[in-house]
C-alpha cells in the first residue's frame, strides 16, 4: 500500500449528502481532528478489556495502535478500522484465571487463537466470504456470542459487585440512565463515563465513610489505592511478558475465533455499505489481519484485537472513510501507551466500579447474539436449531464439564460451543437426508 491520499476538494468538510473515500483526506488539521474522534470513540473499550482480563491496558492500548497499521497495510487501506481490544476473550480469561492460569498463560492461548483466525481468514481469501455462512450460520454464531456474554455472570457476581455493592449499583443505574438519556457521541461512550463517575464516587467514599469491608474476611481497605500511579514514571515501554502454552487454556479461548469471524465480516460488510465499494476481495485480508495482529499483541503479553463498531459508527456520522484518520488515531494509541502512569492509573479502578459496568456490559456482549437470531430470523421451531442450541447454552453457562483424561477435561464456553456447532451440523446433515427440518435445509 502507497502512504499517499488524494486530497478531497479544497480539503474542508463534505457538503451534506457528500463522503470522503479511504483513498482521500482532509486537511491536514481536520484529519487530525478526526483522528482524536476515533481515539475517543476506542478509548473507553479498549483499556477496559484488558483490565478485566488482568492484562495491561497501558500495552493493549499501544498495540492497538500498531495492529491498526498492521491492519491499514493488509487491506491495502481499502477497508477503514480501527483494532482495539476484544470483549470476545474476558470470559475464557475469567475462565483460565480460576483454573489458576496467569497473564501468561492466558496470552498463550490468545496466541493460538490469533493464528488459527489468521488461518480462518487466508481460507476465506482462498475460498470466498459465503464459506463462513457456510461453517458458522447466523444460529450457531449466535449462541457462541451468547454463550460468550452470559458466560461471564458468575464474575460479576463473585469477583467485583461483592467488593462495594453500593458502588457498583450507582455506576450501573448511571451507565444504564447514560446510555438511554445521552445523546450522540456522549451516549457511545457511557461505560467510559460510568467508569469516570464510579472512580469519582469511590474517592469520594473514602473521604466521608473511610474503607470498606474485604468481603472475603480480610482487613477494611481504602476503594481507591493510587500508591502504584505515584511510583511509576511518565514515559516508557509497557510492561512486557512472554506467552505460555498449554492445551487445556487453548481449548477454552478457541471458540472466540467464531465470533471474531463473525465480527469481522460483518464489519466489513457494514463498512462496504457506507462506503458504497465491493469489499467481498477483501474480506478474507480483514480476517487474517486481525488475527496476525491477534498474536502479535499476545506474543508480547498485549491484549487480543478486533475492528471497532464504535470507530465505524464514527464513520457513519461524519461520512469522512478516509484511512489518513486511522493513521493519525493509530499514532496517537501508540504515544498513549508509552506513559505508565496512565495505564497505573486505569489499573487503580476500583473492584466496585469495574461490577457495575460489567454488569451492563457483560449482559449487551451477550445479546448481541440474541441480535444475531433476531436479524437473520432464525427459526428456533426447527429442531435441527433449537435441539442442539440449547443443550450448548446450558452446558457452557451452566459450566458443564467434561472429563476426559485425569487431567485434562472440557468445560464452559469451550463445551458449549463443541455441542452447538457439532451438534448443528451433524443434525443439519442428518436433516438433509431424510428430508426434515426446514431451515438447515435451505
Amino acid at each position: 500500500m502507497k502512504l499517499g491520499w488524494t486530497l478531497y476538494g479544497d480539503g474542508s468538510a463534505p457538503p451534506p449528502g457528500a463522503s470522503v473515500a479511504p483513498g482521500e483526506r482532509l486537511s491536514w488539521g481536520r484529519t487530525v481532528g478526526l483522528g482524536a474522534q476515533h481515539v475517543v470513540a476506542m478509548f473507553g473499550a479498549t483499556f477496559v478489556f484488558p483490565v478485566l482480563m488482568g492484562l495491561d491496558p497501558n500495552l493493549a492500548i499501544m498495540m492497538s495502535g500498531l495492529a491498526t497499521m498492521l491492519f491499514l497495510l493488509i487491506v491495502r487501506g481499502r477497508i477503514p478500522s480501527y483494532l482495539g481490544s476484544s470483549a470476545s476473550f474476558v470470559g475464557a480469561s475469567a475462565v483460565i484465571a480460576a483454573g489458576g492460569g496467569g497473564p501468561a498463560v492466558l496470552t498463550g492461548a490468545v496466541c493460538v487463537a490469533g493464528i488459527v483466525l489468521a488461518l480462518s481468514g487466508f481460507a476465506v481469501h482462498l475460498l470466498g466470504p459465503r464459506v463462513i455462512t457456510a461453517a458458522f450460520p447466523p444460529a450457531v454464531t449466535g449462541a457462541v456470542v451468547l454463550l460468550i456474554g452470559f458466560n461471564l455472570a458468575p464474575v460479576v457476581a463473585e469477583n467485583y459487585w461483592p467488593f462495594d455493592q453500593w458502588t457498583g449499583l450507582a455506576v450501573m443505574v448511571f451507565v444504564i440512565l447514560a446510555t438511554v438519556l445521552l445523546k450522540g457521541f456522549l451516549g457511545r461512550i457511557a461505560i467510559l463515563l460510568g467508569l469516570v463517575f464510579g472512580f469519582a464516587l469511590s474517592l469520594a467514599a473514602d473521604l466521608l465513610l473511610g474503607p470498606v469491608a474485604d468481603p472475603g474476611g480480610g482487613a477494611a481497605a481504602p476503594r481507591v489505592d493510587l500508591s502504584a500511579v505515584r511510583d511509576v514514571p511518565w514515559v516508557g515501554l509497557p510492561e512486557l511478558h512472554a506467552p505460555q502454552f498449554e492445551a487445556s487454556a487453548v481449548l477454552v479461548v478457541l471458540p472466540a475465533v467464531i465470533a471474531l469471524v463473525a465480527e469481522n465480516a460483518g464489519h466489513v460488510k457494514a463498512v462496504q455499505e457506507m462506503t458504497g465499494e465491493d469489499l467481498d476481495p477483501y474480506m478474507g485480508r480483514a480476517i487474517a489481519a486481525d488475527g496476525i495482529a491477534t498474536a502479535l499483541s499476545s506474543a508480547v503479553g498485549g491484549a487480543p484485537t478486533t475492528t471497532y463498531a464504535e470507530n465505524i459508527g464514527v464513520m457513519a456520522a461524519t461520512r469522512v472513510y478516509s484511512t489518513a484518520a486511522y493513521w493519525v488515531a493509530a499514532a496517537v494509541a501508540v504515544l498513549v501507551g508509552l506513559c505508565p502512569k496512565f495505564g497505573a492509573l486505569v489499573a487503580a479502578t476500583p473492584a466496585g466500579v469495574l461490577g457495575g459496568v460489567t454488569v451492563v456490559l457483560y449482559g449487551m456482549i451477550g445479546l448481541l447474539g440474541a441480535k444475531i437470531w433476531v436479524e437473520n430470523r432464525v427459526d428456533f421451531g426447527d429442531p435441527v436449531v433449537l435441539v442442539p442450541l440449547a443443550a450448548g447454552l446450558v452446558a457452557g453457562i451452566g459450566g458443564v464439564s467434561l472429563e476426559i483424561t485425569e487431567g485434562f477435561s472440557v468445560e464452559g464456553i469451550a463445551l458449549g460451543t463443541l455441542i452447538t456447532l457439532g451438534g448443528y451440523h451433524a443434525l443439519a446433515r442428518l436433516s438433509r437426508r431424510t428430508g426434515g427440518g426446514a431451515q438447515a435445509a435451505d
